[in-house]
């Protein structure tokens, strides 16, 4: 049944656009996403095979590579490369031995929001590829007077963002993360700004998750926009199937605490209130009869599994973070979501959705949205955002691996068939499946959840194979597709990836794990053909 809603917001995302309201004399707040990352350029150097002298340190690869290509990079042979980029993160590649760094660019001492990129060293010692952004020519300096013009605090833009939030949505309540406020120098408009990124992350009036930049120089809103990411005891689950995990004992009483998966995996009631994390599960009997919380609990365990087992990736940072869920969310709400900290879910309304927690790929999907937050980032809103979406949809989907839908078992449950999604047919649900019908418009964090179908429909045609668009792939199975893709999510790609720096990324994974000219190569580069990215 083709629907007119095309996303995980049918219910399960997108809680409202964000419009003109603001707490400053004057409000500045911009609705067009690629004005966030208009003072940077792509940048992508490939098929490298830059070796550093004899002895050099991991580090000083790094900077000798980054001296090379200077020019590449909008800098002069005079400027001191240490003080426009710093490493913030190298990781090592268990499978391949290589090493990935994430670099960010400073001017000034401030970093450039969006102009982060990424180095890679093969097990050779070889620099093979620099992927990411890099800050345009004009805007290598920042002018003195704008940094004189810096009064606002990182308190007063908090408090400004709180304030913004409060006229449009009401009181807020308490915090979920504590409110923080990072400088930034970005451009808008072709206007070299200061600003502090900041969150309003509260469960009252409604569950919200806004991010805000806010002037540094008068407190003005110059951007936001909702970043709410939707979506061994026994017991029955949603559906009546009976289902082993894990629970604690506590004195004569049973937790739905598993303490043998990271620092565990731990599930709440929120008893159709709002409050979080809610009331830990028990039982006398170690006889679960909560099938919201049997489904959630039992999911949560086989995505932190599925990681481990297929990518060695600890939970969702690499580090044994804790998973909290929560079930039963406030009344009949067609919901579920991360909200940084932790999933939650509603009961649904019986109609467009029954339990949320019922459906093993929706949650590995919201669980995926923890690891893309831990790793590359990507912007919630335009084609990272899409990006975003899409990779939860991918990897949510393959730990599930019965199908190509999304949302199956839970949307519509009075239609048989039916889902929120599929990666086979995108247009099926209202997505486009190429890159030239994608959305352009500002609706959904500008198509987050719509433009989501044309990368999903390039992993399925590099996994599944077959002719789309003209272009026969040849199908490399989806265990190989979604190692390449995990691959370029936690090393390649950046903020402010976009389709064609994805489609790059997925290239260089492949390239990474299978060898150049390899099928798996061949399969991505012609799926990303085939849906109309270059």
């Amino acid at each position: 049944m083709k629907k007119t809603v095309a996303s995980l917001l049918a219910g399960i995302v997108a809680l409202g656009s964000f419009a003109s309201v603001g707490t400053a004399a004057e409000n500045n707040e911009r609705n067009n996403p690629v004005e966030l990352f208009s003072g940077s350029s792509p940048i992508s150097i490939t098929g490298q095979s830059w070796k550093a002298p004899a002895g050099s340190a991991s580090e000083d690869k790094v900077w000798g590579y980054l001296e090379s290509v200077k020019g590449n990079l909008h800098l002069s042979a005079k400027e001191d490369i240490r003080g426009k980029f710093k490493i913030t993160e190298q990781k090592t590649n268990d499978k391949t031995g290589s090493q990935h760094y994430r670099l960010s660019q400073y001017i000034s001492g401030i970093p450039v929001y969006g102009a982060d990129q990424t180095l890679h060293i093969d097990n050779a010692g070889n620099v093979t590829s620099l992927l990411g952004s890099v800050v345009e020519d004009v805007y290598q300096t920042i002018p003195q007077p704008l940094i004189q013009l810096q009064t606002i605090s990182g308190a007063d833009a908090i408090l400004a963002a709180e304030q913004d939030a409060t006229l449009e949505h009401g009181p807020l309540g308490e915090p979920q993360v504590t409110p923080a406020a990072d400088l930034y120098y970005f451009i808008v408009d072709g206007e070299p700004k200061l600003a502090y990124k900041t969150e309003v992350n509260v469960l009252e009036p409604e569950p919200l998750r806004i991010r805000y930049f806010i002037s540094a120089e008068n407190g003005s809103v110059l951007f936001k926009y909702n970043i709410l990411e939707n979506l061994t005891g026994t017991g029955t689950g949603v559906f009546g199937d009976t289902k082993t995990f894990e629970t604690r004992l506590s004195g004569s009483t049973y937790q739905l605490y598993d303490s043998t998966r990271g620092k565990g995996i731990v599930t709440y009631t929120a008893k159709n209130k709002t409050s979080l994390p809610g009331t830990l599960l028990t039982s006398t009997n170690n006889v679960w009869t909560d099938k919201a919380a049997v489904d959630a609990h039992t999911y949560a365990e086989r995505t932190y599994d599925y990681y481990l087992q297929h990518f060695g990736r600890n939970s969702l940072d690499n580090n044994g973070l804790q998973i909290r869920s929560t079930v039963h969310y406030y009344t009949s709400y067609n919901n579920a979501f991360w909200n940084g900290a932790q999933i939650v879910f509603g009961d649904g309304d019986g109609s467009t959705f029954t339990l949320l927690s019922g459906d093993l790929d929706v949650v590995g999907h919201e669980l995926t949205h923890g690891v893309t937050e831990k790793t590359s980032n990507l912007e919630y809103y335009g084609e990272p955002g899409a990006l975003n979406e899409s990779f939860s949809d991918i990897i949510g989907n393959s730990i599930e691996g019965a199908n190509w839908l999304i949302g199956d078992k839970v949307y519509t449950p009075g239609v048989a068939g039916d889902a929120l999604r599929s990666l086979a047919n995108p247009p099926l649900y209202g997505q486009p499946d190429k890159y030239s019908d994608r959305y352009t418009g500002t609706s959904d964090e500008g198509g987050v959840h719509t433009n989501s179908g044309i990368n999903n429909k390039a992993f399925y045609l590099a996994a599944q194979g077959g002719t789309f668009n003209g272009v026969t792939v040849t199908g490399i199975g989806r265990e190989d597709a979604v190692q390449i893709y995990y691959n370029a999510l936690v090393y390649y790609l950046t903020t402010s990836s976009n389709f064609s720096a994805a489609r790059t990324a997925i290239i260089q994974s492949a390239t990474e794990l299978f060898g150049a000219g390899s099928a798996q190569v061949t399969a991505v580069t012609k799926a990303y053909n085939a849906v109309g990215v270059y």
